[in-house]
């Protein structure tokens, strides 16, 4: 840990001016000054200039509850998306392996099919029903022969027919109101976040992370597979189960409020993977940095855009794709220069 101290504070470096750069761009930009003077002022410390008022009410009602929550969401994905990776030891597994993603995109689309007035709502149906879908696929993961195999086919199953679900409820939605608005919160966006999202949201993937990285070195053994770690004398079974209920719940958080946002758990812990080592000691946390960095940067380019601002899910994938892309060339040319 000590060697990778450097590694850990330049990128905390890089955090926090990308949080500054979030803080002072937008549709009504604010100077360090500015800034600073309304930081002052919220501890107590009272300005006789010019009337803050307008620049308050931006940054701590609308933009510092968004930094927030976007910084916990790309910190929860990315670490979900570590602890999938390493139990069930394939690089290419993703937070909605198991069936949250399309379980909450179901729950959010009844809600906003049935409960089109209430945000509270909305979100409680979709972080119910990504629960409910990976509690389906657990159930018939049980059914089968116990393997991780099982459970991964379970979870395309059950992805399958919460899909055809939300496919369904969109043919039947109003085309003018709640079409519209179901698509858009399947893009995955930040722009209606309040600090209550935050209170709840962000509080259950707070509690996720501080358990993750109290709990990473529970996940080497794991990762060298389940024969591997039943000579270990390990209880697989109940390991594993404690990191799915993390990491489910995890993922079902950020996307109760923010909608499915892609590729931030494929790609970001494979890039911590090759600066931080396979340790999961090591990984978790600098996957948690990553994750709220690249997310941060996500949504402010997001809603600084021209033209107007566009779902932050659009932007995760157009530039996660080809990144993730070219991680793959470099480890097969490397894969094959050293043979």
């Amino acid at each position: 840990m000590a060697k990778s101290l450097p590694l850990y504070l330049f990128f905390l470096i890089i955090l926090g001016c990308t949080a500054l750069l979030a803080l002072s761009t937008g549709k009504y930009p604010m100077d360090l000054s500015t800034l600073a003077r309304l930081f002052f002022c919220a501890v107590g410390w009272q300005d006789k200039g010019a009337d803050l008022s307008g620049p308050a009410l931006v940054l701590w009602s609308v933009r510092l509850p968004r930094i927030v929550m976007a910084l916990l969401v790309g910190a929860g994905l990315s670490v979900s998306g570590a602890v999938f990776q390493g139990l069930f030891k394939n690089p290419l597994v993703s937070p909605g392996i198991l069936g949250v993603t399309s379980g909450a995109n179901l729950g959010a689309a009844l809600g906003l099919l049935f409960f089109s007035g209430s945000a509270l709502v909305i979100q409680f149906s979709a972080f119910a029903w990504g629960l409910i879908a990976v509690g389906l696929t657990c159930q018939i993961g049980k059914r089968g022969d116990r393997s991780i195999t099982t459970l991964v086919l379970s979870g395309v199953i059950i992805s399958s027919l919460f899909v055809a679900g939300l496919s369904y409820i969109k043919c039947k939605a109003d085309p003018l109101g709640q079409l519209p608005a179901i698509v858009f919160w399947t893009m995955g966006s930040f722009n209606s976040i309040s600090w209550a999202d935050v209170t709840w949201g962000g509080g259950l993937i707070a509690a996720g992370l501080v358990a993750n990285l109290f709990m990473s070195w529970g996940l080497n053994p794991m990762s060298l597979g389940q024969e591997e770690a039943l000579a270990l004398g390990i209880n697989v079974a109940g390991r594993q189960t404690v990191y799915i209920i993390m990491a489910t719940l995890m993922v079902s958080a950020a996307t109760a409020p923010c909608g499915s946002i892609g590729w931030v758990g494929l790609l970001i812990p494979h890039m911590a993977r090759m600066l931080a080592g396979a340790g999961h000691e090591r990984l978790i946390p600098f996957s948690a940095l990553l994750g709220a960095i690249f997310m941060l940067a996500m949504d402010t380019l997001a809603r600084t855009l021209p033209g107007g601002e566009i779902p932050v899910g659009i932007l995760t994938a157009a530039i996660g794709a080809p990144c993730f892309g070219f991680l793959l060339i470099r480890n097969n040319a490397s894969a094959w220069n050293n043979h």
